[in-house]
């Protein structure tokens, strides 16, 4: 499929079909990468989706424990700023 570049403001850009719109689950927003001279649009999903489910979830397998210490240990204080 071609698409035509059109300019919008001071940029330019391409339209999307709104059928490739539904169809690639796109929202309101876009990843855009490029790769060996390619355009790779990838649909931005919420991305805090069902944290609060995680979070539950780790909690529930004890596997939210702390991996360092809570605490700062008193060698920032030693350093000479």
């Amino acid at each position: 499929m071609e698409a035509e570049i059109i300019r919008i403001g001071n940029s330019k850009g391409i339209r999307l079909p709104a059928y490739v719109i539904r169809e690639c689950k796109i929202k309101d927003k876009v990843e855009m990468e490029v790769k060996d001279g390619k355009i790779i649009l990838i649909p931005v999903t919420r991305p805090r989706k069902e944290w609060q489910k995680r979070f539950m979830d780790m909690h529930r397998n004890n596997d939210d424990t702390l991996l360092i210490e809570d605490e700062l240990d008193n060698t920032l204080e030693e350093w000479e700023w």
